[in-house]
């Protein structure tokens, strides 16, 4: 993508999301401001840019409310819903940041620029990029229900900006933290940033595992505890009786 060929885009500002470049996110879209934003962006076959607001409560975010870094998107399918809502379904494709607004009054309309994604494969960014896969693999086997096939794909990955978009949507971090992350332009920084948090979230799922673990063994020695306890009375009440039956 060249910026020059489509500025200015439309604008949508996103709520208590970040959308990656490779992700492919439905959304529902019901402020009339955010609609005229995809539909223009729809008529004159443009992308759109995908941005989010700093407080997902904000219902009626001006520019100084939203982040300037978000992702250059494409429309895959729109649909009215009867209620006047909108579905969409848009795929990220390039980080880009917000230069100027060029209308803020019935929809956003923006300048942007396409952030560099140019990186040297150095020993370190190849190193980090083992470890962000290695750890990925730990993080996946702890629960987490990724198809193999994604595993595999991920595995494949060699550029390390594609492979911190693709490991990122599956991690559990505030959308602060992703925004922190979308915003790093270093590729080594950015896989750094992922593979400290993926340890972080590691670290609790194998508490979590643990905890699991023993409840699991507490309860089963209690239930064993009392099938013996109630074996032990049900042979006490039939040698009562075999007694009585005696007497």
């Amino acid at each position: 993508m060249s910026t020059q060929n489509y500025n200015p885009v439309p604008l949508l500002a996103l709520r208590d999301i970040i959308i990656f470049p490779q992700m492919v996110v439905p959304l529902f879209v019901g402020r009339e401001k955010s609609v005229r934003a995809l539909e223009e962006a729809e008529r004159q076959k443009k992308p759109i840019m995908l941005a989010a607001q700093r407080d997902a409560k904000t219902h009626h975010p001006g520019p100084d409310d939203i982040f300037d870094v978000g992702t250059l998107g494409d429309i895959m399918q729109m649909m009215k819903l009867a209620d006047g809502t909108v579905k969409v379904l848009v795929e990220g494709k390039r980080r880009a940041k917000i230069k100027d607004y060029l209308e803020t009054e019935d929809f956003f309309l923006v300048n942007v620029d396409e952030l560099p994604e140019e990186v040297e494969l150095s020993a370190e960014v190849k190193g980090l990029i083992r470890s962000v896969t290695s750890a990925f693999e730990t993080y996946v086997k702890l629960g987490k229900k990724i198809s193999p096939e994604m595993i595999h794909q991920i595995h494949a990955i060699e550029d390390p900006f594609r492979l911190a978009d693709a490991v990122i949507v599956h991690l559990n971090i505030k959308l602060e933290e992703k925004q922190d992350i979308l915003e790093t332009n270093d590729a080594g920084e950015r896989l750094e940033k992922i593979y400290t948090h993926m340890k972080s979230e590691i670290e609790i799922l194998q508490v979590e595992k643990r905890i699991r673990t023993r409840v699991k063994k507490q309860m089963e020695k209690t239930q064993k505890e009392y099938y013996l306890n109630e074996q032990m009375r049900a042979i006490q009440k039939e040698l009562g009786e075999k007694d009585d039956f005696r007497n």
